[in-house]
């Protein structure tokens, strides 16, 4: 007689095991999405503290909030147009999708040149891919811009004397930073007799240094009025917090 074989054996589902196992889903599902929800919040509050340690909550100029009075941060950066080096012009908004920090500038301020070596160490140690800094200038000349920097960043440099044109301060710049600077330089005229730039004027600034850190979107995430420590390590704190988030 030929041997017949057992009958097959079916997967039998519980559905009680079915609707906890269900339960246990949806439970994780939920918490993955009050996580996702969670994260940048707190990144948000973790930025605004760091800022906050560097005075980076600055109150911003009514210019930046449509000109209707004092706003909290974050704002909107207004985009601009300024002129490189080579004549080159250079937008804001053609940094987007990077932070930025624009430090407002100019050669006959004595305080911006004494915060210069450490925006330049801090520029050159975290500036890369995610990060620019640019320093726009308020000066009617490259000239000046130039043997500005060189004060600043190689003091120990002999200038040469007599009247300086675009060629000389070309010469000089190149030999006490043949490495160049580690951040965009930008120059930004003033109108007219003025000494405040166009671009920093129409940004309500009346006086320099300012700063103005700017996340990826292009919003205003932290805002520094007079000069700043950027080798501290509170400083690296603060635009590492809008860097990685």
């Amino acid at each position: 007689m030929a041997e017949t074989s057992p009958p097959a054996k079916g997967i039998v589902i519980q559905p009680r095991v079915l609707a906890v196992g269900g339960g246990v889903a949806l439970a994780g599902l939920i918490m993955a999405g009050v996580f996702l929800w969670m994260v940048p919040a707190a990144a948000a509050r973790e930025s605004k503290a760091a800022c906050r340690g560097l005075r980076g909550d600055q109150p911003v100029a009514p210019a930046l909030c449509g000109g209707g009075g004092a706003c909290s941060l974050p704002v909107r950066a207004p985009d601009f147009t300024a002129q490189d080096h080579q004549g080159k012009p250079v937008k804001l908004s053609d940094f987007r999708g990077k932070v930025v920090l624009i430090n407002f500038w100019a050669s006959w301020c004595g305080v911006c040149k004494t915060e210069k070596p450490a925006l330049a160490a801090m520029a050159r140690e975290m500036a890369g891919g995610d990060f620019v800094v640019l320093a726009l200038a308020s000066d009617h000349q490259w000239q000046d811009v130039l043997i500005s920097l060189v004060e600043g960043l190689a003091p120990a440099f002999q200038l040469p004397g007599g009247d300086w044109n675009l060629q000389k301060a070309l010469d000089a710049y190149a030999k006490a930073l043949p490495a160049g600077v580690p951040f965009k330089v930008l120059l930004d005229p003033p109108a007219g007799d003025g000494n405040i730039g166009a671009i920093t004027a129409s940004w309500g600034i009346k006086a320099v240094p300012e700063s103005a850190l700017i996340d990826r979107e292009g919003n205003i995430r932290a805002y520094f009025v007079n000069k700043r420590d950027w080798e501290s390590s509170v400083a690296q704190t603060c635009l590492s917090s809008v860097i990685d988030n």
